[in-house]
């Protein structure tokens, strides 16, 4: 029933780059922003949303709703919640339904699965995983699109959108937004009174974080208090060091975690993490908002954070730095002579009762007017290919997603392919290890094992 990590990945990249091409505009964007110059909640809120609420009233002829209440969940919180709230807001004005938002915050898998095993699911959720999305779809936990929502996502979505949201021939995810996850986030004055340029090779990398650091101010903030954001650390080493076919081959684990190929990927995140000349102290204890705040604060505690584009988001929300001056970012840097590289992700909408609200809501998220709500907030990138790319709100989102169309490779976040227990569940896995990795990177091989035994319990082998 699952698919291949390799089709997966060649899905979503041909996906990214078709949603790059689309539209009108001039302008080759529109993937990259999971996250991008998010402005608050007050800017691009309510009074914009109810305008689109009133077209999309008119022109969809979405039922009328009101006295229904309807729950939807996702990961998450802070500047992200905000916006996505402001696009049910819009889908409330067009219907008279209530929708009441909750974050499954870094646990997705397991607070969805009590939820589920309580009998007390959301009707839909955004996930950031495909392979939980199988899961819930062979355990019969979620259903397949209704017509109205089907035919919203054929109209609005390339078919590699609409392939990879299919299990065992049935529709059963809307992805609704998009991710660049390789960008690397700079502090400009910072940069500047360093007399450090931006890296193209990791060699060149590390030596901009040690400059940084012999300035006076440490290279490099880390969030480490959960591990999805060092899985992203390790998948972009990985993917330039070992290729785009062995990332598939460990995606899939037709290949051990002890291989040669990601001992060498841990020894250069262990160049980093294990210098603490470059890393704003704080270890494991950090959390990703705090490390992002630590750079674009008054007073910047460190130099460069490292997440996706949604960094952008977080900077607008929690900081006085402006996106595009203050703020900027560079693509992660070539290893091993590797070319033009991202690696992504996305939540997808999955559906669980096929009554007549859930399914206006799934067709609600399927369509551009509800992609173009958080476009124009910022921090946000659509693979609706009939999405407003004129709303992009800056610069730095139109390069993000430039990015992406020039990318040569492109894979999927891995983490997110593999079963949850081993990629996605917080205290277990790869985010536990790699946060003892990262706390103590001194053993790679000890780590590479520790990975493969908790791969081959995940995986049922």
């Amino acid at each position: 029933m699952r698919r291949s990590s390799a089709l997966v990945a060649g899905i979503a990249a041909a996906a990214l780059l078709a949603a790059c091409g689309g539209g009108d505009s001039d302008d080759e964007s529109t993937s990259g922003g999971s996250e991008g110059g998010e402005t608050s909640s007050d800017e691009g809120g309510s009074d914009g949303g109810d305008d689109g609420a009133q077209e999309l009233l008119e022109l969809e002829g979405y039922p009328d709703l009101s006295g229904v209440t309807l729950e939807a969940a996702s990961d998450w919180t802070g500047a992200e919640q905000e916006s996505f709230e402001t696009v049910l807001d819009a889908f409330e004005e067009a219907t008279g339904a209530q929708v009441n938002y909750t974050s499954l915050g870094n646990n997705v898998a397991t607070n969805l699965g009590t939820a589920i095993e309580g009998g007390a699911p959301p009707n839909v959720a955004l996930i950031p995983q495909p392979a939980l999305m199988e899961q819930l779809a062979a355990d019969g936990s979620i259903v397949p699109l209704g017509d109205d929502a089907l035919a919203s996502v054929q109209e609005n979505y390339a078919d590699t959108w609409l392939d990879l949201g299919t299990v065992d021939g049935e529709v059963y995810g809307v992805w609704f937004k998009a991710a660049n996850k390789s960008t690397i986030w700079y502090n400009t004055e910072v940069y500047s009174n360093a007399g450090a340029e931006v890296p193209e090779t990791w060699e060149d990398f590390v030596s901009t974080l040690q400059l940084v650091s012999d300035s006076g101010v440490p290279g490099l903030a880390v969030g480490a208090d959960v591990g999805w954001p060092l899985t992203d650390w390790f998948e972009n080493v990985y993917l330039r060091t070992a290729g785009p076919e062995m990332y598939d081959q460990l995606a899939d684990h037709e290949i051990p975690w002890t291989d040669d190929s990601v001992i060498e990927a841990l020894d250069a995140l262990a160049e980093v993490w294990g210098n603490d000349s470059l890393l704003l102290s704080g270890g494991g204890q950090m959390s990703f908002p705090d490390s992002v705040t630590a750079v674009f604060q008054d007073d910047p505690a460190a130099g460069t954070v490292f997440e996706g584009d949604f960094v952008a988001g977080n900077i607008a929300d929690q900081t006085n730095a402006v996106v595009g001056e203050d703020a900027l970012f560079y693509p992660w840097p070539s290893m091993n002579d590797s070319p033009p590289t991202v690696m992504g992700a996305g939540n997808v909408a999955v559906a669980f009762d096929e009554d007549e609200g859930t399914q206006a809501l799934m067709q609600y998220l399927a369509s551009p007017e509800a992609a173009n709500i958080w476009i124009e907030r910022g921090g946000f990138t659509s693979p609706n290919q009939n999405s407003d790319l004129d709303l992009y709100p800056d610069d730095v989102s139109l390069e993000i997603a430039q990015n992406l169309v020039d990318a040569e490779v492109f894979r999927f976040d891995l983490s997110d392919l593999t079963p949850s227990a081993f990629g996605g569940t917080e205290g277990e896995g790869m985010w536990q290890i790699l946060i003892g990795f990262f706390e103590d990177p001194s053993d790679p091989a000890a780590t590479a094992q520790e990975l493969e035994d908790a791969a081959v319990s995940a995986y049922g082998e």
